[in-house]
This record gives structure tokens, sequence and C-alpha cells, in this order.
């Protein structure tokens, strides 16, 4: 389906999903974290069947979900390009039946969405937290993305666990440095981390992103550490990051 490209837009591909998504050198757009963490989120078949993506930019971690599964996915997403650009992908990808876009303060959520109905909440927050000496870029698009400028940890965390059933899940993907702040967050909001997965750019290198999977309600302890991602072998991706970027055949 064709849609309407601004002047500094183009259509990149995700080949592994066969989605194509709506990109601009003007804003932020997805990287591997948004690959990684689609590809971490687990869903339960037919009994998946509300999803939500919070800090949604321009859509990518909800497209990518909908190749995994049937569930309408709603997308939160603050700024009005991004939200655009978002809705436009979905056209662009014809999925306008499954996934819709809501243009506002992620806080506001429970005015779009029941609370506790929600199977899974995906999010790639802003990793780094707005102090007032911090240096900001000042593009405000990459600004707000990459700082807590707009929401914070906390609040995101709330929210998720407002949205999810018991026993629903919330996925993430962060930084190493904060995820001290990340555990104290959602056990506070009833939220128990149940896996978590460092990934690391090279072997022998110091995880630079994990990726959790947390329960709300769940029991506390019998959290997992699985086997670090290794995302660079040498100059070139691992054989796993490259099935997630191009597909088993490439």
């Amino acid at each position: 389906m064709q849609v309407k490209l601004n002047s500094d837009e183009r259509i990149d591909q995700l080949y592994s999903k066969n989605i194509s998504i709506i990109q601009s050198s003007h804003v932020f757009s997805f990287s591997l974290d948004a690959v990684l963490l689609a590809d971490f989120v687990r869903t339960n078949g037919h009994k998946t069947r509300q999803v939500v993506d919070l800090c949604a930019g321009n859509g990518a971690i909800g497209l990518f979900l909908s190749e995994k599964t049937a569930a309408h996915i709603t997308m939160i997403e603050i700024q009005p390009k991004l939200a655009d650009m978002a809705t436009r992908s979905i056209k662009l990808n014809d999925l306008g039946s499954q996934i819709s876009v809501v243009n506002d303060d992620l806080k506001n959520a429970t005015a779009y969405l029941k609370k506790d109905s929600v199977d899974i909440v995906a999010c790639n927050p802003p990793y780094f937290v707005n102090y007032e000496t911090s240096v900001k870029n000042p593009n405000q698009y990459l600004a707000i993305a990459r700082h807590e400028i707009k929401t914070n940890l906390n609040e995101i965390v709330k929210v998720s666990a407002d949205l999810l059933k018991m026993n629903a899940k919330l996925f993430m993907v962060y930084r190493p440095d904060r995820l001290t702040d990340l555990m104290v967050s959602l056990r506070e909001n009833r939220i128990e981390p149940k896996k978590l997965r460092f990934v690391r750019p090279r072997i022998g290198m110091e995880a630079n992103m994990v990726l959790i999977e947390a329960i709300k309600d769940g029991k506390p302890d019998g959290l997992k550490v699985l086997a670090d991602l290794i995302a660079y072998d040498g100059d070139h991706y691992t054989d796993e990051v490259k099935k997630m970027l191009y597909g088993q055949d490439k």
C-alpha cells in the first residue's frame, strides 16, 4: 500500500519480518535494541489478545511484533511527528486492523485502555536520567528519545502495572548501569523480574544493554539470567543477530 513520504523520510526494511518502516534522518530511528526487544518478547498464542508498545517512537517494535501475534497492538507515543510516522507505517504494511496508535502522554494510557486488561507491555524507554547537567542532543526528537524529559522509569513501570493483567508480562530493553533502579521500581509496582539477558557488543566487552522479562504479581525469586547475546563477531553481526535482522536464509 502506498503512503505519502515527507522530504526527510525514507522507507527501511526489516527483512526477517517482511516489515517496511518509515524513518527520517531528523528523528530517532529504530536501532538494534528495538530488534532485540521484539525478538525477546514471548507471546502466548491465542491467549495473547492485547499488546501495548510504550514509548513507541516511529512504531518499530509494534510493527515487528505484528508477525508474532494476532493480538491487537496499541502503540503509545507522545511526539506527534513520530506518531504520524508510525500511523503511516501501519498503513504501508496494511496492518490497520491489528495496530492502532495513541498520540498522547503514556501517563494517560488508562484513558484509552482498561486497567488490568493487557497481556503484554513492551517498552524501549529513554535510558538516561534528565539531570540539569546532562548534555542533551539539540535535536528535540533525539533528546526526548534518549533522556527522561517527557517520562521516567518509575512512571513507565507504574503505567505498565496499571495496564497489565495479573500474571501478564512486561518486556523491556534497558541499560545495565541502571539495572538496580529498574529492579527496585519493578518490585515497588508489583512486577517481578523473571528473566534477564545481557547484550555485549563483542565477546569480552562489558554489556551495553539488558533485556528483561517480568511478571505482574509474579512470585518473588526464581530470576533466571540467560546466556549473553553477543552482537558482533569481529566487524560483522553474529549469526544470532543476522537471523533477527535478515531471516534464516540470509
